[in-house]
């Protein structure tokens, strides 16, 4: 029985609604054109500025049950005289009815959808504004069948963009979804508002801020038409967990007047971050709080084109704790109190933020601070700092880029004031005050721009003005190791501003200097930035960089390069290095070196040097320097002790490529008591000496000039005294080009008693009775691995002529009694012929 009463029940219901919804829908689809020109209609008297629609349509499904008046693309123009911008564009407007009033013929319009919208609210800089376009006597429609009596307004996915041109404010907001239940009266208007949105940006002066946060809204008020003025009630503010409340009154019968308090709920180090400039935020916004975060404030006073509201803030933190989510590292027991006031002028100028009494502990080490930043516009910063930080931690914790790791620890006390854009304008002069110091305790650190690791840094620096005393500050680069006493100049212009020059004053002393690492690409550059291979060079001078420094250095290595107890005065400036004398002792001897090294050209870096060696080993010599990069003479093959003057002109690429094309230098050298041991070329002559000899040819002093250029050493004639018996002394000059083209002319002394057979199987002798020897002329060209020794031509043609004349000249002074010299004697041997020496 029950079951069928049910059944019934549902039937009569289903029936019922299907005949009003038909009826309904047969009423609306009967009355859409009188709907649709009485919404016009009164549209019209509500509307004072153009309107373009692409259609208007009814519809009893897209809200039901509620009937709608649907827009299709709707474009409203702004309220300025002559303007074609839009205030507000919809792709959908939907004003809503009861489906009771279809059957009433009475229309009250009760809510308003917005969807997929923009909206955009201008102050003029003379103060008019686009948003005037609604008549002014809007609560009263003059028409008893249609009306509009709001009662709410919804918006989905609608952006509202406002700019103030007279307070230079702008704020972007989109309302995701958004409710507002209104109650409208002649005399006042109540405003319920719940919803989500997204503040994109809200800038005010220079300041943005609240940039890409999500926002839940809770508000309720009462506008009070007749008196023009907002009470706001207790409403709030969702950003994130953080919630803010926010009361108070607003009066807009003039000028606007605020008096509005604001408190934060469940606050955290982002709500306070929040209310800061984005500027100042955004290197903060990733990090966390936990702990007693709290704040408070009020904005009072009169917001015209002239004047600004009074700001003041309160927060501080207590026994919190502030840490970076992707890190281990933390600051505890974090209490400090802090303010913010836009001060006695109300704007960016006056403005203070101020910390006061921070103190903290991280990684177990306490510290204490106070922090003071006036003036947004021209801003002072004064802060001062103590305590011993854990570097390693305070860089975990600080994420710098330029910083991939570092530990030890450092004893800090400072204290800092100035004017940052004075100091950029007068960096020079005194501009900034700081005082204290730092000291380091066995600090290592990892740069990003610098792959070889700075380790077991220690040291003292006492900060004054602008410039930093640097006491024993010691530590290792790579292999390197240094000591620095002395003065860094300039020091806070360098770190803060762009291209300034640092200029450290100095002692610098070191146990050993590795050459290979310091100039290693690899080691100097970072991944990207290299442009060779694992073995290259790179070597680059800052033009931010200058020193004056004493050096003295234990031991210095590059390749095979071993030099110690290096002392000298070393100058950098403009990317010029420059130094009146280095000394030092290396190769078995000792070198010293004036000169400079001018990298301004960093392609092009040239070296101008005048060097003296005394008492080199040569064949170390050739070792070192890796036998001049020929095969020809090495050092496997001489012995001896150098002393030479040398000035020369070197250039290089940055990558330390010598440009040989440009290479210039004038040497003028003295070997003593050198030897030349198993060198081919002397084995060939073989003819001449015996091969034991040869294959160990010893002289005691050899002193001559040479030039270099084009690639070409120069060589001019010089006489070798050596240990041969049968030729004691040889005279050699020539050419040798760096692509080991060589171009040799050797004069032999052949002796009448040595080894007369031999000289004959090679052409006539010429001899003089009264002579006790003679001389060959031979030539050695060709490459390394390929030379020829030849009969010189034209050699023995100019010994000839000079011969002739000087027999002619004895003939002429033997007729005049005078007593002739011994005439050397010459082989002849047949033109362009080759000697074949075994």
């Amino acid at each position: 029985m029950k079951k069928r009463v049910v059944k019934k029940m549902l039937f009569y219901t289903t029936v019922a609604f299907i005949a009003t919804a038909s009826i309904a829908f047969g009423l609306v689809y009967a009355y859409q054109d009188k709907i649709i020109e009485l919404f016009v209609a009164e549209a019209n008297k509500h509307i004072n500025t153009k309107v373009e629609v692409r259609q208007i349509s009814l519809s009893l499904f897209d809200k039901f049950p509620q009937v709608a008046v649907t827009l299709d693309e709707v474009n409203i123009h702004e309220g300025l005289p002559e303007s074609e911008e839009s205030l507000a564009h919809a792709k959908k407007l939907y004003f809503t009815f009861s489906i009771w009033d279809v059957l009433r013929g009475k229309y009250n319009i009760r809510q308003l959808y917005m969807e997929q919208g923009e909206i955009y609210v201008k102050v003029m800089p003379d103060g008019s504004v686009n948003y005037l376009v609604i008549a002014p006597d809007s609560t009263n429609t003059g028409n008893e069948d249609f009306a509009f009596d709001l009662e709410q307004i919804n918006l989905q996915e609608v952006t509202v963009h406002y700019i103030d041109q007279q307070l230079k404010q702008s704020y972007e907001v989109s309302a995701h979804q958004l409710v507002a239940a209104l109650g409208i009266t002649n005399e006042s208007i109540a405003i319920e508002a719940n919803g989500n949105a997204t503040i994109h940006t809200i800038i005010v002066g220079t300041g943005e801020y609240f940039k890409g946060k999500t926002i839940t809204l809770a508000s309720a008020l009462d506008i009070n038409r007749a008196a023009r003025s907002i009470q706001l009630h207790p409403s709030t503010v969702k950003i994130g967990a953080a919630a803010y409340e926010v009361g108070g009154a607003i009066g807009y019968g003039g000028p606007t007047q605020l008096d509005l308090k604001l408190e934060g709920q469940n606050t955290d180090v982002q709500s306070l971050l929040s209310l800061l400039p984005q500027s100042i935020a955004q290197e903060l916004n990733q990090y966390r709080s936990e702990g007693e975060v709290y704040f408070n404030g009020t904005v009072k006073g009169e917001v015209s084109g002239k004047e600004n509201p009074a700001i003041a803030f309160n927060f501080g933190a207590r026994n919190a704790s502030f840490y970076h989510p992707e890190v281990k590292q933390r600051i505890d027991k974090i209490n400090l109190k802090g303010s913010f006031s836009n001060g006695s002028k109300h704007n960016a100028s006056s403005s203070v933020l101020e910390l006061k009494d921070l103190s903290g502990v991280l990684n177990g080490h306490r510290f204490t601070g106070n922090l003071k930043y006036s003036n947004f516009n021209n801003p002072s910063i004064a802060f001062d700092i103590k305590g011993k930080l854990d570097v390693g931690y305070v860089l975990g914790l600080a994420k710098i880029e330029e910083v991939r790791s570092g530990s030890g620890l450092a004893d800090v006390r400072i204290a800092f004031a100035g004017n940052l854009n004075e100091f950029k304008a007068r960096p020079g002069n005194s501009t900034l005050s700081t005082s204290g110091d730092i000291t380091l305790h066995n600090v290592s650190l990892a740069l990003q721009e610098l792959p070889l690791p700075l380790q077991h840094l220690n040291g003292n620096f006492i900060f004054k003005h602008n410039d930093v005393a640097v006491s024993d500050f010691k530590g290792k680069l790579g292999d390197s190791d240094f000591v620095i006493n002395g003065m860094f100049k300039n020091v806070m212009a360098w770190l803060l501003l762009e291209k300034q020059r640092l200029l450290v004053e100095a002692d610098f002393s070191s146990n050993h200097i590795n050459c290979d690492q310091l100039l290693s690409e690899q080691l100097n550059t970072p991944q990207e930035a290299r442009k060779g291979d694992q073995n290259d060079y790179k070597f680059m001078l800052s033009p931010n960089i200058a020193f004056d420094l004493s050096a003295s250095i234990s031991s210095v290595k590059f390749r095979r390069f071993k030099a110690k107890n290096i002392k000298g005065e070393v100058k950098l400036r403009n990317q010029v290095v420059s130094s009146p004398n280095i000394s030092f002792n290396a190769v078995g001897g000792s070198f010293a070196v004036r000169g400079n090294l001018d990298a301004r050209t960093r392609e092009h870096i040239k070296v101008s040097t005048a060097t003296k060696l005394q008492n080199m080993s040569v064949d170390s010599l050739f070792y070192v320097f890796e036998n001049f990069q020929q095969h020809f003479i090495m050092d496997s093959h001489l012995r001896g002790q150098l002393t030479a003057d040398i000035v020369s002109d070197l250039y290089f690429d940055s990558q330390l490529n010598a440009k040989t094309d440009l290479l210039q230098a004038e040497i003028v050298a003295t070997v003593r008591n050198g030897q030349l041991i198993n060198f081919a070329p002397m084995q060939k002559m073989s003819a001449f000496v015996k091969r034991t000899e040869l294959a160990n040819m010893r002289f005691a002093e050899l002193h001559n000039s040479f030039w270099i250029q084009q690639r070409t050493i120069y060589i001019p004639e010089m006489d070798i005294r050596s240990s041969l018996s049968a030729v004691p002394t040889v005279s050699i000059s020539g050419q040798h080009t760096f692509d080991q083209q060589m171009d040799y002319k050797i004069k032999l002394p052949l002796f009448s008693g040595q080894r007369p057979d031999k000289d004959a199987a090679f052409g006539v002798v010429a001899s003089d009775p009264g002579s006790g020897n003679s001389s060959l002329f031979l030539t050695l060209k060709g490459k390394e691995s390929d030379f020829k020794i030849a009969y010189d031509d034209e050699r023995v043609r100019q010994k000839i002529k000079a011969d002739l004349k000087q027999e002619g000249q004895e003939l002429k002074d033997l007729l005049r009694g005078k007593k002739t010299q011994d005439k050397e004697k010459k082989v002849e041997l047949q033109e362009g012929e080759y000697f074949d020496f075994d």
